[in-house]
């Protein structure tokens, strides 16, 4: 344990909140209740919603099952190859993931992989499942960035400014000042959550939501990164803000090159989805007309 003490001088808050606890030989920390809490939101916000996608609360359960551990293993992949002079002279440790190390943006590409493997086998549209996901991620990203406030990391250079989080070191108890980027993160998460839940309800054509998460999220990720000091870094660049900056520029081109194309809105998964129930409702209510009249026409035979 490095820091101790966590204080906001500006708001008059100051906290010394555990890292977790014990049960028996069981060590359980918060950073994983938080994360494991952010996702379960977030299931819960997308068998809400999964209906007016276009999806059944089955192919919601049935996709995060498979979702989930493709983004836990990618996140972690992603910072183990970024980070390997931490685990080069005892690779082992790769799967030691219970001693930290993970990035969300390996999550978020893992959370892609698995919703194309599951979106594949079920013969459900990619874009669709893109965009419930996007907007239920959101939840759980702006919940799970408090699991670094736990862990007293993720947090930025040092600063003056009015947000500055006070950090006081365990060992000598110095207190330095820093830009909270866990929140700042996770307000704009949550911001963008509120946004893209509204503008969902709004979409012109699947995966609209989608490049509106990656244009949002891309945008704050690329600024609070370059506030980080715990960033994964390929030669002089951060990996994640460049990835940040490509990711959200390339998004936003899209979505200015489709508000220019006509959108029927019959083409929507859910439109579709709708129009074949109606179908089938009707040809067996048609079915069951003709039913009736045979049935009357052997009561009048007799």
């Amino acid at each position: 344990m490095t820091y101790s003490t966590i204080s906001f001088p500006s708001l008059g808050i100051e906290l010394n909140p555990g890292y977790g606890f014990d049960i028996g030989p069981l060590s359980v920390r918060y950073y994983g209740m938080i994360l494991a809490f952010g996702i379960l939101l977030a299931c819960i916000y997308g068998l809400r919603r999964g209906k007016e996608f276009g999806l059944t609360q089955d192919d919601i359960l049935d996709g995060a099952l498979m979702i989930i551990p493709f983004a836990i293993i990618c996140a972690r992949a992603y910072y183990c190859i970024f980070a390997w002079h931490e685990f080069k002279a005892n690779p082992i440790e790769v799967l030691y993931i219970w001693k930290g190390g993970i990035a969300i943006y390996g999550g978020v590409i893992g959370a892609a992989i698995g919703i194309t493997v599951y979106c594949l086998c079920k013969k459900i549209p990619i874009a669709t499942a893109l965009d419930i996901t996007a907007v239920s991620f959101l939840i759980g990203q702006a919940i799970g960035r408090w699991g670094n406030f736990f862990n007293r990391e993720a947090f930025g250079a040092q600063t003056e400014s009015f947000l500055r989080m006070g950090l006081q070191h365990a060992t000598t108890g110095a207190v330095t000042y820093h830009h909270p980027t866990f929140l700042y993160e996770s307000v704009w998460n949550a911001i963008g959550f509120v946004i893209l839940h509204f503008a969902s309800k709004r979409r012109k054509y699947d995966g609209q939501v989608a490049l509106g998460y990656v244009a949002w999220y891309g945008l704050g990720r690329c600024f609070i990164e370059g506030l980080r000091t715990d960033s994964l870094y390929w030669g002089p660049f951060r990996v994640s803000q460049v990835l940040a900056a490509i990711s959200c520029f390339a998004a936003v081109a899209v979505l200015i090159a489709m508000t220019f194309r006509p959108h029927d809105p019959a083409k929507l998964y859910v439109n579709r989805v709708a129009a074949m129930e109606a179908a089938k409702a009707a040809e067996e209510k048609e079915e069951e007309a003709i039913e009736t009249v045979a049935e009357t026409a052997e009561e009048t035979e007799e």
